[in-house]
């Protein structure tokens, strides 16, 4: 599957970050079997661990509407430079999207494709 349309719209996801303190952008957007995409951004919060990631605003969003079957999740930053998940970010696309593939995008128009495993080898679980 070409992914440039995904890597689209976390590219335009990243413009409405809320980062007053940081003022390091990312957006992500992630798509269904079926072909939906859902876009998300950081939002910072003066509170810092109210703080939301852009990959858990996108799959948060996508999972409120009645979406759980993804396929992959493109991630871009203001950094201009290739930019993975953080830790919690990785548990939890490794519990929504098991079998999906991490993009991530630089300003290079390079990318780097992750299967979720690779990123989060041991996922934690209640099971």
């Amino acid at each position: 599957m070409n992914y440039n349309e995904l890597i689209d719209s976390a590219i335009k996801a990243k413009e409405f970050a809320y980062v007053p303190y940081s003022n390091f952008k990312v957006g992500a957007a992630i798509i269904t079997k079926d072909g939906k995409i859902f876009t998300g951004c950081n939002i910072e919060n003066a509170s810092y661990g109210a703080t939301n990631c852009a990959e858990r605003t996108a799959i948060y969003k996508a999972i409120s509407e009645g979406n759980r079957d993804f396929e992959a999740i493109a991630i871009v930053s203001s950094s201009g430079n290739f930019t993975p998940p953080c830790g919690i970010c990785r548990q939890v696309i490794a519990e929504f999207m098991p079998n999906g593939i991490v993009i991530l995008a630089n300003d290079k128009g390079e990318i780097r494709k992750y299967s979720t495993s690779e990123l989060l080898p041991i996922k934690f679980d209640l099971l």
